[in-house]
């Protein structure tokens, strides 16, 4: 795929912890329980330290962090982690997807000081002050409101992503007023791809719980045409040319979004994946036995997650093992069922990207 001198964005997932809810993240069933599969695992700034050393740092062009489970804002080392990866490249990009419901304002002037004007945070607020918790569960407004301006008002570089859903597709342009008001650079519109489901369905609405399991409101994708993502709208028409998604998936040609960016994945375990879609494959709640997922395969057959531990062993050393190469030979095969990795299809097929369509 590329080796260790070739790499030059990191993809930080520096926690599993989060404060938020939201029913269609992984690392709770639907908002309610937590996925028994983690344990919330968190890097510390000694874990990020082994594992990136200060040559390295100075060939990157960009870090940043978001994840599949966790939100950076609750980690306990965050901050001190972007100050270290600055302290030895002054000019790369940092940057960090958040919720903005948590710490306090000094935190934020300190992280907007820290990243400076080479980086910015992208903040995930999908509505205002009586539609944002809907899908953002557990995220008091008042705490957005506050430590966006904070960071703002300090000198951080904002951007705004706001997922139109049913709920809140009334509100795009007072929200998008509103972030020019607030000094957001940019308003980022997006078209979730979350309605398609783990069997490659399209799907209308998603049941969201709370905590206690108990079934709260409907989530349901957007009425308006024109907020709906355009690749899931195409979906029927590839299954019909394909004879099924599967078939998709079998005879598609893959285009590797992270190969092309020269970008590697660290989990919050400190383990090497090649993006954070092949790592999302390793915890899925709704399994009894997580492993079933085909990405084990690949991991297994690297040494486990002990041969991908970047913590205790030398991140060039792991890049040279089997994970990259067999999962790019993979893309060969025939089919997924002869072991070409149905998450690479699935998320770099070259004519079904409901993730590039979000942005549309």
């Amino acid at each position: 795929m590329y080796d260790y001198e070739d790499v030059r964005m990191v993809h930080l997932e520096i926690t599993q912890k989060c404060q938020a809810a939201c029913p269609m993240c992984d690392r709770n069933e639907n908002g309610g329980v937590d996925n028994r599969h983690i344990d919330n695992s968190e890097l510390s700034l000694q874990d990020c330290q082994a594992i990136f050393t200060p040559a390295f740092i100075q060939q990157l062009t960009g870090m940043f962090m978001c994840g599949n489970l966790g939100d950076p804002i609750v980690a306990k080392d965050t901050l001190e982690v972007f100050k270290y990866f600055r302290q030895y490249n002054t000019d790369m990009w940092l940057s960090m997807n958040t919720n903005a419901g948590a710490k306090d304002v000094k935190w934020w002037q300190e992280l907007a000081k820290t990243i400076g004007r080479q980086g910015a945070v992208i903040f995930s607020v999908d509505g205002l002050s009586d539609t944002n918790h809907l899908y953002r569960q557990n995220v008091v407004w008042a705490n957005v409101e506050r430590n966006m301006r904070a960071f703002i008002d300090a000198g951080g570089r904002a951007r705004w992503d706001y997922i139109i859903f049913g709920h809140n597709e009334h509100q795009v342009e007072e929200a998008e007023a509103l972030s020019k008001q607030w000094g957001v650079e940019r308003f980022q519109k997006k078209k979730s791809a979350r309605f398609f489901s783990a069997k490659s369905v399209s799907k209308d609405s998603h049941q969201a719980q709370n905590r206690k399991g108990v079934e709260t409101q409907l989530i349901e994708k957007p009425k308006q045409l024109g907020n709906q993502n355009l690749a899931l709208l195409k979906q029927k028409e590839i299954a019909k040319t394909y004879g099924g998604m599967k078939n998709y998936y079998d005879k598609c040609s893959i285009k590797c979004k992270v190969a092309e960016e020269k970008n590697i994945f660290i989990t919050a375990e400190g383990l090497l994946m090649p993006c954070c879609w092949a790592a999302g494959r390793m915890y899925k709640w709704w399994h009894q036995d997580p492993k079933v997922e085909q990405i084990w395969d690949f991991i297994d057959r690297a040494g486990g997650k002990q041969g991908i531990d970047v913590i205790n062993n030398d991140l060039q050393q792991v890049m040279q093992g089997s994970l990259l190469k067999d999962i790019e030979k993979s893309w060969d095969l025939p089919s997924v069922e002869q072991g070409k990795l149905g998450v690479c299809a699935m998320k770099c097929g070259t004519e079904f990207d409901p993730f590039a369509e979000q942005f549309n």
